[in-house]
């Protein structure tokens, strides 16, 4: 147990900072399992519109410490591929 202030607001600074990048994660965890739902089920122009909602939101994420910006570089690339390969067995 903490017992100077300073370490006492470290303990509250903390929780507030994991609580704020577990919520980053659940959000854009939770984009990407649609968009794959979109890649399997829906058409390609609404494929298209999320994956450029979905760029914004994993930019907007690392930019903050809750992701590297490789990371959402990685995830862009590959959900990129998704709708690639989506467009190939479509023609």
């Amino acid at each position: 147990m903490a017992n100077s202030a300073s370490a006492k607001k470290r303990i509250r600074q903390n929780a507030k900072c994991r609580a704020r990048n577990r919520w980053r994660k659940t959000t854009y965890r939770s984009a990407i399992k649609e968009y794959d739902e979109l890649v399997l089920h829906g058409s390609v122009a609404d494929t298209e519109a999320k994956l450029k909602d979905l760029y914004k939101l994993l930019d907007q994420t690392a930019s903050t410490p809750a992701m590297h910006k490789n990371t959402a570089s990685r995830y862009k690339s590959r959900l990129t591929a998704k709708l690639n390969a989506k467009k190939a067995g479509s023609h």
